[in-house]
């Protein structure tokens, strides 16, 4: 008995690398899934740079996913990269596109008007977020919504409700405020939580969080979402944030108040999409000498300072070719004390290999104006790589 046991659960911890599995008792079900990719980048460097180690192939994904649904009351989500927990144990910093932990969570659906996602995951913030990396013909997400500006994974819970036959969300929630350094357990000394609330509304029908059309979708769809949040992390003299929380912009987690405020729109139909995004922060630190400030008095800021940015993003996919075309406009201003801000340009190529759900994909990424306070080593990049699902 045993060995067909042991036979049984080798099975299950194997089969994950080739499809993915249900397994269901017709009442609760378990569903495994994974995904690999991996791509060659190259850079090319600005006169005098010498620095080329980003010129290299790296693994950026080798996840197992594990989601439950347990009678009609109960949902779970369990992701993992370990390719990125391998990296994290190495490099010791934390991208915060790309985590080990991916999702650790669960939904409680039993109550009337709220459904309850309690533990760690993806924030309701951003659409562009939202978007799961592996439906996107790109490698790397736009740069103010890739977690470096804002966090968008982050311990706590979440009140979700859906209306209109799933056309409208609403999302509101309550997390440590930490973004990934949140799994570490502790809240920093100010003790504040960050609060979140999104709303959506699609329509004609259920609009998801996709930016590729691949059914060729045969009426125009639209969406429209708007989004805020809070927090009020004021440290204590003499006190400082768990090391790099703040993120290499000093924006992710301010001491003093921050409020962000964002606004999405997407359409689809015949196979074209398209998406537009904006943010805007509000940052008031307590201290007058604060960095952020860039030795500005406090009757020249007010007080206060402003930063964020847009995406503006084309895509279409060739069903006949199999193939998705993507090209992303993007500015971003960091600080609004200090003049001018960054515009970037990057298209993107996707293949989708006949009969299954792996891609090549090609990014090519081209800074077209550099802000003064966040200086780059390179102009152009370009990467190729393979992409692999088993779902």
């Amino acid at each position: 008995m045993r060995k067909y046991l042991l036979s049984a659960l080798l099975f299950f911890l194997i089969a994950p690398c080739f499809a993915q599995f249900v397994i269901t008792n017709g009442k609760n079900t378990l569903e495994i899934s994974s995904n690999f990719s991996g791509f060659y980048n190259d850079r090319l460097l600005k006169p005098g740079e010498v620095d080329a180690s980003k010129n290299r192939f790296k693994l950026r994904d080798a996840q197992l996913g594990v989601e439950g649904r347990f009678g009609n009351d109960f949902e779970c989500s369990l992701k993992v990269d370990f390719a990125d927990m391998a990296a994290n144990n190495i490099n010791k910093i934390i991208d915060p596109e790309n985590p080990g932990l991916l999702n650790a969570n669960v939904t409680y659906k039993g109550f009337m008007f709220f459904d309850v996602e309690m533990g760690y995951g993806k924030l309701y913030y951003s659409r562009n977020a939202m978007v799961a990396f592996e439906n996107s013909a790109y490698w790397q997400s736009a740069e103010i919504t890739r977690g470096s500006l804002f966090s968008i994974r982050d311990v706590g819970v979440t009140l979700k409700k859906n209306f209109w036959k799933q056309r409208a969300n609403f999302y509101l929630g309550a997390y440590t405020g930490l973004g990934e350094l949140s799994l570490a357990g502790d809240n920093d000394p100010s003790g504040q939580l960050e609060y979140i609330s999104r709303f959506d509304v699609s329509f004609p029908c259920r609009y998801r969080y996709q930016e590729v059309d691949l059914r060729h979708t045969p009426i125009p769809m639209f969406s429209l979402g708007i989004a805020g949040r809070y927090a009020n992390k004021k440290l204590p003299a003499g006190t400082t944030f768990p090391t790099d929380a703040a993120s290499s912009y000093g924006l992710k987690v301010i001491d003093g108040q921050r409020y962000i405020y964002g606004f999405d729109a997407s359409f689809q139909y015949q196979g074209f999409s398209g998406q537009f995004e904006i943010h805007q922060i509000k940052a008031k630190p307590q201290n007058p000498n604060d960095p952020l400030f860039q030795n500005y008095t406090l009757q020249q800021t007010n007080g206060y300072l402003l930063a964020g940015g847009y995406i503006a993003q084309l895509n279409y996919y060739f069903k006949k070719f199999r193939t998705i075309l993507s090209a992303r406009y993007e500015e971003l201003d960091l600080n609004d004390l200090v003049a001018g801000n960054s515009k970037r340009f990057s298209p993107a190529l996707a293949y989708r290999l006949k009969n299954s759900n792996a891609m090549i994909k090609f990014q090519y990424f081209n800074i077209l104006k550099e802000e003064s306070i966040d200086p780059q080593s390179w102009k152009e990049q370009f990467r190729l790589g393979f992409q692999f699902q088993l779902k």
